[in-house]
């Protein structure tokens, strides 16, 4: 079974959004069986419960999260992951400081969702774990060629004392990049969402629109 490990500071927000996510996508395609996904925070405190706006985004566009124990980084995982996803910079820059034999395979969310969307479309594998770290090893050679993507938005913004809208926003913008990544990933369409009555069987819906409000400002 091939692994994704999804990494931001406190493991109460974020990442967890990510990983629900990821699983709701993956569960669409009939792929969780064979990618195990996980979330850790480098300075989480292990046990912690995810912050309750975070439940409430997540759960409106599918997840539920609200069964998640946060956990502290553990470069030992890391190094054993296939591929690491890092919510900022920041995060990927921690993981590689940590654990070094992962930097190959270490990416932010939406710098590894710009790599994959610049390579041809995947072949397809009889294993989705071979097709992962294929996908991953393509995009780690693109990014050492001097593929720069945009190094001004690597980060997704931290809610962290923000008003639920806030949440929301950050919701929507981590939805729509793991949905960017696993059409990446394992090829297929990126994914406009369409009404209830339109959602092929077992597909839950996104939410409406991103809100208005996000980190910063109206």
């Amino acid at each position: 079974m091939a692994s994704i490990l999804i990494v931001c500071t406190g493991n109460i927000c974020r990442s967890p959004m990510a990983e629900g996510f990821l699983q709701r996508l993956l569960g669409e395609r009939r792929l969780r069986a064979s990618i195990r996904v996980s979330s850790s925070g480098i300075a989480g405190l292990t046990g912690s419960t995810p912050m309750p706006e975070a439940v409430v985004a997540a759960g409106e566009r599918g997840a539920d999260i609200s069964h998640h124990v946060a956990r502290r980084f553990d470069p030992g995982e890391a190094r054993q992951a296939d591929l690491v996803l890092a919510m900022t910079g920041g995060h990927r820059a921690r993981v590689i400081d940590l654990a070094p034999d992962a930097a190959s395979r270490t990416f932010t969310l939406k710098e590894l969702v710009r790599l994959l969307e610049e390579l041809p479309d995947p072949a397809p594998k009889a294993d989705p774990g071979d097709v992962l770290r294929r996908r991953v090893a393509e995009a780690d050679a693109l990014r050492r060629s001097g593929f720069e993507g945009n190094a001004h938005d690597e980060d997704v913004p931290d809610p962290m004392g923000m008003p639920q809208q806030t949440y929301d926003a950050v919701a929507w913008d981590i939805d729509e990049w793991c949905t960017r990544l696993v059409a990446g990933l394992f090829g297929g369409d990126s994914g406009a969402t369409g009404e209830l009555e339109d959602a092929p069987a077992g597909r839950i819906p996104a939410a409406p629109p991103r809100p208005d409000i996000w980190p910063g400002g109206a």
